[in-house]
């Protein structure tokens, strides 16, 4: 008798334990397409599927950007697709699908773990990606007003967009406001910050509160029988650089600083403004340092095999086309076709910037190593 109510536990634990599960995941529709090419419907239909879950993970994920603008040649993270995937798409069901231009599109309902499609996401963030948000207290007609796009913020995106980095405009996206930044900035505490790293898959975050003071106001009196002939504003910027660990996944604050600048105009709003055009221009390059010093402090070696590279002329050509590649610190040539590359970001991007030279061809990639054909 005592085997029946044992059994009855038993059952109560799985009635429990299940929902739980389930409960784990997030249910949505996605969407995919692929190219039906030599009439192969079912390799068609599996990459179609492949991207609607994809496009499934990143709508549970919340992310701005999404995987196929990463790379231009989508092909090469379709491996990454299906391999990721698998893990976090608990379930699926295909709701429609039909051909149009020898295009398969499919529909599907895809019930997605969260926290492992933000994981997921995330490990496709570049390296030298940065996302940017610097809101600045200014004066206005009607008071003082918070502009969350200014001309301190736009002229670092300006700035660091000429330096090759990849800059997200946190702003327009209202992903982040102004006293979440001012929190962040006075205590600390980045926990608010970490889902950026996740909505714009940024590696490396600029956070800061920008202000002002008037210093001196237009006729005041300054001594001597003198009176001031303008305003006189002083802007500060309180800021922290930070990055995600990729082991812990928490945000760590790598740098932090405070800057100013004083601006003179007849108007309050004029003398700020300079006063903030002056602070961009003398801020930016110990950002550039900092940022640079960073990424430096991320670069890996990866060992770049190239098959068709035959005598002393190509590898010369060879390194050269490597050299001249997007982030890529430097070249070593090991032996004839091989190379030693050093770069900070994903090795899928390294692949595809090599393929986009239109003379190579991917053969295989790992992490630290990649096998490509040089077609001359």
């Amino acid at each position: 008798m005592k085997i029946l109510p044992c059994l009855l536990s038993v059952l109560c634990l799985l009635c429990f334990s299940v929902p739980d599960a389930f409960a784990q995941a997030k249910c949505i529709s996605a969407v995919g397409e692929s190219l039906i090419v030599n009439n192969d419907k079912p390799s068609a239909k599996m990459e179609a599927v492949a991207r609607a879950k994809w496009a499934a993970i990143e709508d549970v994920a919340g992310t701005e950007v999404k995987a196929g603008s990463i790379v231009q040649n989508f092909t090469l993270v379709e491996d990454v697709i299906k391999m990721k995937a698998g893990g976090m798409v608990k379930s699926y069901q295909v709701l429609n699908e039909f051909v149009k231009d020898d295009i398969l599109n499919v529909k599907i309902n895809a019930c997605v773990v969260p926290s492992q499609a933000r994981d997921a996401v995330s490990q496709l963030g570049l390296n030298n990606s940065i996302a940017l948000f610097i809101p600045a207290r200014k004066p206005g007609r009607h008071g003082d007003e918070f502009e969350e796009k200014n001309i301190l913020s736009e002229t670092l995106i300006g700035t660091l967009t000429e330096q090759g980095y990849t800059v997200v405009d946190v702003a327009p996206t209202h992903a982040v406001n102004a006293r979440d930044v001012e929190s962040a900035v006075r205590t600390g505490r980045t926990l608010s910050m970490r889902s950026l790293t996740y909505k714009f898959l940024s590696n490396l975050i600029i956070i800061g509160k920008m202000d002002y003071a008037i210093s001196t106001k237009k006729g005041e009196d300054i001594g001597y029988g003198l009176s001031m002939p303008f305003n006189h504003v002083t802007v500060r910027l309180n800021y922290r650089i930070l990055s995600k660990n990729n082991k812990t996944g928490n945000m760590e604050i790598l740098t932090t600083g405070v800057e100013q600048a004083r601006g003179l105009a007849n108007s309050v709003e004029d003398a700020a403004a300079q006063a903030m055009q002056e602070l961009a221009e003398t801020m930016t390059p110990s950002l550039l340092d900092k940022v640079g010093q960073y990424i430096q402090g991320n670069t890996k070696k990866i060992a770049v095999r190239v098959e068709g590279v035959n005598d002393l002329d190509t590898v010369l050509e060879v390194k050269g086309i490597l050299q001249n590649i997007v982030w890529v610190a430097g070249v070593e040539e090991k032996e004839m076709g091989s190379f030693v590359v050093s770069y900070p970001e994903n090795t899928l991007y390294l692949a595809n910037s090599i393929q986009q030279k239109g003379s190579f061809k991917i053969v295989n990639f790992s992490p630290y190593s990649l096998t490509v054909e040089y077609l001359k």
